[in-house]
């Protein structure tokens, strides 16, 4: 898969089923190779102003990478930052 397939996909949460963003980056490792993280930048409908505009997600939290969505375990700490998917 290539980062542009990534990066057309929303990402959802799985303990509340809302929308996070889209993939914007990738955080891999230098040595290695691998994808450590992803970078999901939030959704550009809400209001940032003072906010932090990305967050980065573990690889490992990652649950399933389907046609449409990313479902990820992903602390609800930023609810300002959430819209429910409908």
């Amino acid at each position: 898969m290539r980062l542009s397939e990534l990066t057309s996909k929303d990402v959802i949460n799985d303990k509340d089923g809302c929308r996070l963003g889209k993939v914007v980056d990738l955080d891999i490792d230098e040595n290695s190779g691998k994808i450590r993280s992803i970078i999901i930048g939030w959704n550009f409908n809400l209001i940032k102003s003072f906010k932090k505009d990305h967050a980065k997600v573990d690889w490992s939290k990652i649950i399933k990478v389907g046609n449409d969505v990313i479902i990820v375990s992903h602390p609800t700490e930023n609810k300002g930052h959430k819209e429910q998917k409908t």
